[in-house]
């Protein structure tokens, strides 16, 4: 079908001061084909199923929005954490700041230097995954990620890696636009946990592409950064062998626009996937989850759980879907997304969706949005707790079911310890 003459003018406007970067003939391939798909898609536009809820106008602007910096009154998260730092400024490396990334049983490398090498493992995934994810839905920003990225990590883990491997996106530039496009690539019986931290850029556009082998495991713990004028769109595309399992968790607190996209590909017998996200916002603040897990294997797993806590005019969406494929018998599918609002101002949209083709499987979706329980609050003030701390208490409660998620008990508590923080910040 041919695209409308005024989005097509306005992708080409996009695209015309646009020149592919540089590699080896394997990436340059792949680069080109990522950016036809955006030119037979277009980029999005308001009038766009997937884009009703959310205006995609200052993210596939030529130019991105100033964002002011944000001074942190706190150390950033997971410094607590023996981990691994991969430090990027702006969307570029920064090797100073990083650290060594020998170690056992895993390999890190640059993508702009795997973009020069003639031979790599990367080969087979870069663009790979989220070609597969643009069908059914159309995700254009992503490709445009795949054809313009230039920086980013490519990891591969062989074995169990005993420590947690940190990307850290710092922002310093209040005129950055950054873009990072992120190969993870796990063997058969690896475990692997990604941290990642920071606002990144005053306009961030990321893909991180996982690829988890059979009886392999990869955990993920997010947390997006509080410059509040910041606008971000993310995709994570992931295929899930046999016996194997994906995880991962989003906590957001402030951002004036940011969309996280998740696609998971259940391709294994037995496999488990859970996608979880926590966001809190407070006034000029839009939130959008989109989240396609697609079940093609017999015996699996998914969890979808999504709580947002919405004050003064915040916005939340979540749009989630389950897809079970007519030989995916015996699927357990769920999801559950929920809003806390604070006040009469907020606003949460939410667009869950089942299409099942198998018989014998057991999914259930539910979206709930409501005020702070009345009966809670009373029976809380009523023992001597002020109403702000009871407010914040029943908020964190709330939450409580997507913070569960984090498998990693002092992952799970840092997540725990920044909402409280956030809260009482509001609070005072």
């Amino acid at each position: 079908m041919a695209l409308p003459q005024a989005k097509q003018d306005a992708t080409e406007a996009r695209l015309s001061s646009v020149d592919l970067p540089e590699g080896a003939v394997w990436i340059g391939q792949a680069r080109e084909a990522a950016l036809a798909r955006v030119r037979a898609m277009g980029l999005p536009t308001a009038r766009d199923e997937y884009w009703k809820f959310t205006r995609p106008d200052t993210l596939v602007q030529a130019e991105a929005p100033e964002a002011a910096l944000f001074v942190e009154d706190e150390a950033p998260i997971f410094d607590g954490v023996d981990r691994l730092k991969v430090v990027f400024v702006d969307g570029v490396f920064d090797a100073e700041a990083s650290d060594d990334l020998s170690q056992e049983g895993l390999t890190i490398e640059r993508l702009s230097d795997v973009a020069q090498a003639d031979i790599h493992w990367a080969k087979d995934l870069y663009g790979a995954l989220e070609e597969r994810g643009q069908d059914p839905v159309q995700r254009p920003l992503a490709a445009l990620n795949t054809a313009l990225a230039q920086d980013g990590v490519v990891i591969h883990a062989t074995g169990k890696v005993s420590k947690p491997v940190n990307l850290i996106y710092n922002h310093k530039s209040t005129t950055s636009d950054a873009i990072l496009h992120n190969v993870i690539k796990l063997d058969p019986g690896a475990d692997l946990t990604i941290l990642e931290n920071g606002p990144a850029a005053a306009r961030f556009n990321k893909v991180m592409e996982v690829d988890v082998a059979d009886g392999a495991a990869f955990h993920h713990v997010r947390a997006q950064g509080r410059d509040h004028e910041r606008r971000a769109v993310t995709h994570v595309f992931a295929r899930v062998g046999e016996e194997s399992a994906f995880k991962t968790f989003t906590l957001t607190a402030n951002g004036v626009l940011t969309r996280n996209e998740c696609v998971v590909e259940m391709v294994g017998d037995n496999g488990v996937a859970h996608i979880a996200g926590a966001c809190v916002g407070d006034g000029d603040f839009h939130h959008d989850d989109t989240v396609f897990v697609t079940h093609d294997a017999v015996n699996c797993e998914s969890r979808q759980v999504f709580k947002k806590v919405l004050r003064n005019g915040a916005r939340g969406v979540f749009q989630g879907k389950i897809l079970v494929k007519p030989d995916a018998q015996k699927t357990d599918g769920y999801q559950i997304s929920q809003s806390l609002l604070l006040d009469g101002d907020s606003e949460f949209d939410a667009k869950p969706e089942l299409e099942i083709y198998a018989d014998d499987v057991a999914c259930s979706h539910g979206s709930t949005s409501g005020a702070i329980d009345e009966d809670a609050l009373y029976y809380l003030r009523a023992r001597g707790v002020p109403k702000a701390i009871a407010t914040d208490m029943l908020t964190l409660s709330f939450l409580a079911e997507a913070v569960e998620e984090i498998e990693d008990e002092a992952l799970r508590d840092e997540i725990n310890t920044r909402l409280e923080g956030w809260l009482e910040r509001r609070r005072g």
